[in-house]
């Protein structure tokens, strides 16, 4: 949902608080100023503690990273609806860490938001391409500048081939709607010997669905692994969501359909005299 314009202005004010679990506003507002920034609050998951020592909006989580990357975007996710969720900084080191992310490494963030992953990517010396849906927060990543590439696009209707090459590393933490279809496309602009790490709803552990299932035993065969990530891993965004973290390393020959997969059709199809 995106800030109503005077709870923005307020959020942003250089004398507003936000610090740990609370967020506090220590200058006066107009009445109807004050019961906007009010509502986000509360739709953000916090509640106002009117004791004399406290005197703030007290959250369930420690907010100030999940507020400034929100305010970043202009934007946020309400108590009643499961949408963005920025990628948490202990999250997004793990999976920078367990991507093997290293300097002039080329990534893909398929599902950037406002930029969790691509500032830790960048500051790890990554070559960052991102790309991101929604206007807003695609003008924010281009602002922040990690990234060599910003597209505004539905990752979903991009073509790998339309990429002079493939990526070293994917890293992703797509909507949980269509997460799998996004990881599935995702694997088609990694390089054989590339590795995907994509955050996904736990649900992917024991979903009997003929597409769950058949990933599950891919991942098995590239010795990838699907792992439970803590209930709480979230919980800096006001939602206790359960997700696992998704591994899949490549190897040549194998069976992904990756970047070098798709370049190699072609050919193969040439090779028995059929038009590719």
């Amino acid at each position: 949902m995106r800030f109503p314009s005077d709870a923005l202005a307020v959020l942003t004010d250089p004398r507003t608080e936000i610090r740990d679990d609370r967020v506090r506003i220590p200058f006066e507002l107009d009445r109807p100023v004050y019961e906007q920034v009010d509502r986000v609050l509360k739709e953000m998951g916090g509640r106002w503690d009117s004791r004399t020592a406290v005197r703030a909006h007290v959250f369930p989580y420690r907010v100030e990273e999940h507020m400034r990357q929100c305010l970043t975007a202009g934007e946020f996710p309400t108590r009643t609806e499961q949408g963005w969720f920025p990628t948490p900084p202990s999250l997004t080191m793990q999976i920078c860490d367990l991507a093997g992310v290293y300097a002039g490494t080329t990534v893909l963030e398929p599902s950037a938001g406002s930029g969790a992953l691509t500032a830790e990517l960048a500051r790890r010396g990554a070559l960052v391409d991102a790309v991101e849906i929604d206007p807003v927060r695609a003008d924010v990543l281009r602002r922040q500048g990690d990234c060599r590439a910003v597209i505004r696009d539905d990752f979903l209707s991009l073509d790998p081939l339309d990429y002079p090459e493939g990526f070293d590393r994917i890293v992703m933490n797509p909507p949980f709607a269509r997460g799998l279809d996004h990881i599935k496309h995702a694997i088609g602009f990694m390089k054989d010997d590339g590795i995907l790490v994509s955050v996904m709803s736990q649900g992917l552990m024991w979903w009997s669905d003929r597409a769950s299932v058949e990933f599950r035993a891919m991942v098995e065969e590239v010795g990838g692994e699907i792992e439970a990530l803590p209930e709480d891993s979230f919980a800096v965004c006001g939602t206790n969501v359960r997700t696992c973290l998704v591994f899949i390393p490549g190897y040549a020959g194998g069976p992904l359909r990756t970047y070098d997969w798709l370049q190699r059709q072609p050919l193969q199809l040439g090779l028995f005299g059929i038009a590719a």
